[in-house]
């Protein structure tokens, strides 16, 4: 388990509870920016818009339909060679590259396609199998929610 309270990510969602170790030394801004919507509350009820079975859940749009962001401005890419791979955490973003802003995705298996061209920020260290029963779709019928999402050094 995680030893570091500012850098884990408790999000409680309608399958359960997940628990994702963050990355600072990997992608500091995007750290930075996930927690900071976190403890705004941003993510608090966010569908999970778009899930692709073997691939991965897709999150963080306030619309539901992966068209949307926070108020906040676009981040600079921080590509990183962290594989992506079972349980990573990693930013979305449209074909520009600095275009990441508060959508983000959880890989279900290998995603190696993808690296050195999204910023993984993170990974899953507890509850990957509530992620693997959020239920399917793009878009996703009825669609499986954040209910919380706390940085656990708010928590104690």
């Amino acid at each position: 388990m995680t030893t570091d309270p500012e850098n884990t990510l408790v999000m409680e969602t309608t399958k359960g509870r997940v628990v994702i170790e963050l990355r600072p030394d990997l992608a500091p801004n995007h750290v930075e920016r996930i927690k900071t919507l976190a403890r705004r509350g941003f993510y608090d009820g966010i569908a999970f818009h778009r899930v692709i079975d073997g691939f991965m859940a897709q999150t963080g749009c306030p619309q539901g339909t992966g068209t949307g962001g926070s108020d906040l401005p676009d981040l600079k890419a921080e590509f990183n060679a962290e594989p992506h791979v079972r349980g990573v955490c990693s930013m979305a973003r449209t074909s520009y590259p600095h275009s990441a802003n508060s959508q983000f995705f959880i890989c279900f298996d290998d995603a190696r396609f993808l690296d050195k061209q999204y910023t993984v920020w993170g990974k899953v260290v507890e509850g990957m199998e509530n992620v693997d029963k959020i239920k399917r779709g793009e878009p996703v019928r009825d669609p499986d929610r954040i209910l919380s999402m706390r940085v656990m050094a708010d928590a104690a």
